[in-house]
C-alpha cells in the first residue's frame, strides 16, 4: 500500500536523510510497536489533523521521539508537506481515513527502520 510513496520519499535527499538512531530503536523495543502507534495516533490527531494549526510548519520536533523522525522522513510533519507529498488539503480537518493513512505510513517507515 505504501510502496510507491516510500519509493518517492527515498528519492528525496532531505527525506531520505532521516534514520532512527540506536536510542530510538531501543525506545521502540522497550515500549512496543503498539505503544509507538498509539503515540503516532495522538501526535497526528492533536498536532497535524486540525484544520487550523497556529504553529504549522514548526509543530513537529526533529528529534526526541521516533515518531517525530518518521514524520519528517514520510513528509507527515506539517500540512504544507502533507499537501505536497500526499495531496491532503490544508485548512480542513483531516478525516479519520487520512489520519489512518498517515499513521500507517509512519508505522511502515518505522518497521522498515527496525
Amino acid at each position: 500500500m505504501y510502496e510507491e510513496i516510500l519509493k518517492r520519499l527515498s528519492n528525496s535527499k532531505f527525506r531520505s536523510s532521516f534514520k532512527l538512531k540506536t536510542k530510538d530503536i531501543l525506545y521502540i523495543r522497550n515500549k512496543s510497536l503498539r505503544t509507538i502507534q498509539k503515540h503516532a495516533e495522538e501526535f497526528i490527531s492533536k498536532r497535524i489533523a486540525p484544520a487550523d494549526i497556529k504553529n504549522d510548519g514548526k509543530q513537529t520536533p526533529m528529534k526526541n521521539h521516533p515518531v517525530f523522525i518518521a514524520q519528517h522522513a514520510t513528509a507527515c510533519c506539517c500540512r504544507d508537506c502533507i499537501l505536497k507529498w500526499h495531496g491532503f488539503a490544508k485548512g480542513k480537518l483531516l478525516t479519520p481515513e487520512q489520519q489512518k493513512y498517515i499513521v500507517g505510513l509512519i508505522m511502515e517507515w518505522i518497521k522498515r527502520q527496525l
